[in-house]
């Protein structure tokens, strides 16, 4: 596979450590030329790994004080059968999240990223997969009201889901979200639990318990 461009791969460096703790809330940045210098690169792609941060609404730029981790503020999730299927007809469009965040249609924004990838050790693991399975990675951005509000990473084995409609960032946002999406396609769809956290929490490792083989990975909850 193509390698990832590198302001991806250093957004993707910032952001792991935003989420687990090591840039906490309110932490400068390192400046543009201490990046530069660290990664190798040119300012303009320093430019691009930082402009997708702030797009995500992990950071902030502050006049003065430069730019710097922005603190979330505490999600609301009120909608506690996010993991069931959609069965009924709606006569306006709507997902968990914008029921979650109390949002009309027009509120309401999805940024997707597909892309396919390999199983790492990790992931193998999980899944109960060999190394190097092909995967589907699935990465979301939530928009209420024009702010970010949730990030979301899932994984799906390409071959549950290859040339499928769920396969096809067209067909997103997709009502009942992944485990919907299982029921679709004629798959039993795991366990699943919900947790009250930040909006952009630090990634916990998933526990696939009674999960059979090759059900999904997600490293944060999609809607």
């Amino acid at each position: 596979m193509p390698e990832r461009p590198a302001y991806l791969r250093i957004a993707d460096t910032l952001r792991k450590g935003i989420r687990d703790g090591s840039l906490p809330p309110g932490t400068r940045l390192p400046t543009m030329a201490e990046l530069q210098a660290a990664h190798k690169v040119s300012e303009i792609v320093i430019r691009q790994a930082i402009a997708l941060l702030r797009q995500e609404g992990l950071i902030e730029t502050r006049r003065g004080g430069g730019t710097v981790v922005k603190v979330a503020p505490p999600a609301r999730r009120v909608a506690m059968d996010r993991y069931r299927a959609f069965t009924r007809p709606v006569a306006v469009p709507e997902t968990t999240f914008t029921r979650d965040q109390r949002i009309t249609w027009h509120e309401y924004r999805l940024d997707k990223e597909f892309d396919r990838t390999h199983a790492g050790p990790d992931l193998a693991g999980l899944f109960e997969l060999p190394v190097g399975t092909e995967l589907l990675r699935r990465r979301f951005v939530f928009y209420a009201r024009g702010e970010p509000q949730q990030i979301a990473v899932n994984f799906l084995p390409w071959s549950l889901v290859g040339h499928t409609p769920v396969a096809d960032p067209a067909r997103e946002p997709w009502p009942g979200g992944t485990m919907a999406q299982l029921d679709y396609l004629g798959h039993p769809r795991p366990a699943s639990r919900s947790r009250s956290g930040p909006a952009c929490p630090p990634p916990r490792r998933p526990r696939p318990s009674a999960c059979p083989r090759g059900c999904p990975s997600s490293p944060s909850p999609a809607a």
